[in-house]
């Protein structure tokens, strides 16, 4: 079988200085001097991995042994990746594919060109790396000034071009009948008695849409948190310090009249939505749509909600925080139907559906599976042994820093009651008391890791427990589980577990 030419050309993005795919083909043929060709095209697809359709499509025709020479208009059209580069190489080499960059001459079959083609994809990756790191400084820089950063306006709101700084952007204005439904939402969630089913089954019933489509309640909660909405003053610039915020912006731009955003901290790795420690905070050149005071309401009543949820007990199977859906990682809830069966349901499904769940599993039926496991493990004399000190387990090491987190945070609320809006000031003392709370359960913890240590008598228990199955109680069970069982995974036909010991 005779072997193709091949020429590769990559464009990131339509630009005037960037060169386009067909100038690139056009320099590629002058190395063919007339002969036949076949192109591989990637528009608008970077260099920074392989992940490209018409690369893929030539790296398999290579391997199918199709490929004679490979020709592109410069080295970083087919890799800015040093790794990504190398792994190319081989192949060629293994298939004895001959690599011809027109604008750079290599003659990849003696070891100098070798060398100075990975010298090339060294500065090709530097080059990349400092564009990101470009980008990036950018990104902040924009962000802290006030800037909008792209992305569609939230409900209630239209983009205006305007000019900042000598600097072309947008501006978020009211858009009046949007916002009239924004204002109703926050006035709705305010009540103590409102829950999130309430107001989506409310607009559904009035037919109302956001986006084009039905409000949901992931897109609620994300309404409900946006501070784009709030007329920003001192009580929202110390609800967000004292959650640990980077607040961009000084204490006297919080006026009372301007909206905010909140971007992405640059080395937080938490969703801005759930928790603010670390992301950064500025007051914007648009105007709220809701008042402060109606703004925190809603906020705190949603951190509240997150709180006792958070603490709910278990009550339908002594497998509650242990089983989880293979697919998605979210926690299995037994949910009892008429007839009085119980079985396993993913919570990201009943939320949105955006799972396949784990199909009709009887939640009796994964508990005698569990139970069954526990007994073997006890029966092959899979015990725990050789604890280790104390001071040296992972956990206790784990819980010592949360226990100090804590402290600072109490300390950070303390600080801002300072001045507080009667609002702001009884959230924060409530959650200084739930803060304080938790702290005593995690010094209780502690006690129960050092009694683990002290005390083999625990390990007894756990398999006089499992002995005495059928007479112990729920807590009992549940707390036979949780010394043996990190985790279980369900799947259709399936269950995961994974051992403490």
């Amino acid at each position: 079988m005779k072997r193709i030419n091949a020429i590769y050309a990559r464009q990131s993005v339509d630009r005037a200085d960037s060169i386009s795919i067909e100038s690139q083909i056009e320099f590629c043929k002058y190395e063919l001097k007339g002969g036949a060709f076949r192109e591989y095209k990637d528009k608008g697809y970077s260099g920074k991995n392989t992940v490209r359709p018409q690369l893929q499509q030539l790296l398999e025709d290579i391997r199918r042994g199709e490929v004679e020479k490979v020709i592109v208009y410069k080295l970083d059209r087919i890799s800015r990746s040093i790794l990504d580069f190398s792994n190319m190489m081989e192949l060629f080499q293994q298939y004895q594919v001959e690599f011809v960059s027109s604008t750079e001459k290599f003659d990849t079959s003696t070891p100098m060109g070798r060398a100075m083609l990975n010298i090339c994809i060294v500065f090709a990756q530097l080059e990349r790396e400092t564009i990101q790191k470009r980008v990036s400084d950018a990104y902040y820089s924009r962000s802290q000034r006030g800037f909008r950063m792209g992305g569609k306006p939230p409900y209630g709101y239209r983009l205006e071009e305007i000019i900042m700084e000598g600097i072309h952007t947008k501006k978020l204005v009211e858009e009046p009948q949007e916002a009239a439904i924004v204002r109703e939402i926050f006035q709705m969630y305010e009540r103590p008695d409102t829950s999130y089913g309430d107001i989506t089954r409310y607009y559904a019933e009035k037919g109302v849409q956001f986006y084009g489509k039905e409000l949901i309640r992931p897109m609620l909660a994300q309404l409900l948190r946006n501070p784009v909405y709030v007329r920003a003053d001192m009580d929202v610039y110390r609800f967000f310090k004292s959650h640990g915020t980077n607040v961009v912006s000084r204490p006297e731009q919080f006026d009372g009249i301007h909206g905010c955003y909140l971007y992405q901290g640059r080395d937080s790795v938490t969703d801005k939505q759930q928790n603010l420690k670390g992301h950064m905070l500025v007051v914007a050149p648009h105007e709220g749509l809701v008042s402060s005071e109606q703004w925190l309401n809603c906020r705190i009543k949603l951190l509240q909600n997150k709180t006792i949820q958070a603490n709910r007990k278990a009550v339908n199977t002594w497998l509650a925080g242990k089983v989880k859906c293979g697919h998605c990682g979210y926690a299995l809830m037994s949910i009892k139907i008429q007839s009085g069966k119980q079985y396993l349901r993913c919570t990201k499904r009943l939320n949105n559906k955006a799972c396949p769940g784990c199909g009709k599993i009887y939640t009796e039926e994964v508990e005698n599976y569990v139970y069954g496991e526990m007994v073997r493990r006890l029966r092959d004399a899979q015990t725990p042994v050789g604890y280790t000190k104390l001071k040296e387990n992972p956990q206790v090491k784990k819980i010592y820093r949360e226990i100090e987190e804590i402290e600072e945070e109490i300390s950070v609320f303390v600080d801002s009651l300072i001045g507080a809006g009667e609002t702001l000031a009884a959230y924060i003392n409530q959650r200084v008391e739930e803060l304080d709370h938790t702290r005593q359960l995690k010094m209780e913890a502690l006690t129960v890791l050092a009694e683990n240590h002290v005390m083999p008598e625990q390990i007894e228990k756990v398999v006089s427990n499992i002995s005495l199955w059928d007479q112990i109680g729920f807590e009992e069970k549940r707390f036979t589980v949780d010394k043996m069982i990190t985790l279980l995974k369900v799947l259709p036909g399936s269950i995961q577990i994974q051992w403490k010991f």
